[in-house]
């Protein structure tokens, strides 16, 4: 049903809305990345950051610095 109505698999559906989200909290710089990633429910920052990298085309430090 997600892939019809999104035209995306539901993993890549969810891993956009976490990246979305993951997007605001990085603009709140009392906000390290570690504690995004654990917020999102990350065991491992560096998945995190794997996979934001993936999505955005950049690590979630240079995003934060570029914005």
């Amino acid at each position: 049903l997600v892939k019809k109505e999104t035209g995306k698999s539901p993993q890549d559906h969810l891993q956009l809305k976490l990246i979305g989200i993951a997007k605001e909290q990085l603009c709140d710089p009392a906000k390290n990345i570690a504690e995004v990633a654990y917020g999102l429910g990350f065991q491992h920052p560096q998945h995190f950051t794997r996979l934001f990298k993936k999505v955005v085309g950049v690590p979630p430090g240079t995003f934060r610095d570029g914005r």
